[in-house]
């Protein structure tokens, strides 16, 4: 079986993930080697996304979110992929989240499922008090349902701070917060 060719470079945290997406997909990677990006690092992320574009695949975690954040820093339109915390858990007790512990199906949508935060200046119609009014902020449920619309909309997990940010950086609309919202409060009355 012929694996999917990946045009854009993929850039992830280590080793084990660079092996565990060549296991599924014909892939390069550039590996960041934790959560202290140096300028080596950077220029060869900057150099590839020039060449063939980038898509950043780190860890669901703080050190994940640090690493992404560097990189939008420095190449805003850069393409994003994300997985779930549920989807990057290891299987044994002790150890941590990460992109190698995710299913064959999990890694192939996250890639097909990518988003580019808008470098173009988007204000979003959707309000704190939206925010509030649906759980999302403080509150019992609020990481939970965080990480669901995340996934829904595939922007990834972030905290209640950088919500609101994060909506407006892949120009999510009120309208299509709103399906997202009605349809993980649906969920969570079936459950």
């Amino acid at each position: 079986m012929t694996k999917e060719k990946i045009s854009e470079i993929v850039v992830v945290e280590g080793k084990d993930d660079t092996k565990r997406l060549q296991q599924v997909l014909d892939v390069d990677t550039i590996e960041t080697n934790g959560s202290a990006l140096n300028n080596e690092t950077l220029d060869k992320i900057k150099h590839a996304q020039r060449v063939r574009g980038v898509i950043v695949f780190t860890d669901p975690d703080f050190p994940g979110e640090k690493i992404r954040k560097q990189i939008m820093a420095v190449i805003p339109d850069a393409k994003h992929a994300f997985i779930s915390r549920e989807k990057g858990a290891p299987k044994k007790k002790h150890g941590s989240l990460g992109v190698e512990h995710a299913s064959n199906e999990a890694i192939i949508q996250a890639l097909k499922d990518v988003s580019t935060p808008t470098t173009n200046h988007f204000e979003s119609d959707i309000t704190v008090e939206d925010l509030i009014q649906f759980g999302l902020i403080a509150g019992n449920g609020s990481r939970v349902r965080r990480e669901k619309l995340g996934e829904l909309l595939n922007i990834g997990y972030t905290n209640g701070k950088q919500l609101k940010k994060r909506l407006s950086m892949f120009q999510i609309t009120k309208e299509t917060f709103l399906v997202a919202m009605k349809e993980i409060i649906e969920g969570e009355t079936n459950e």
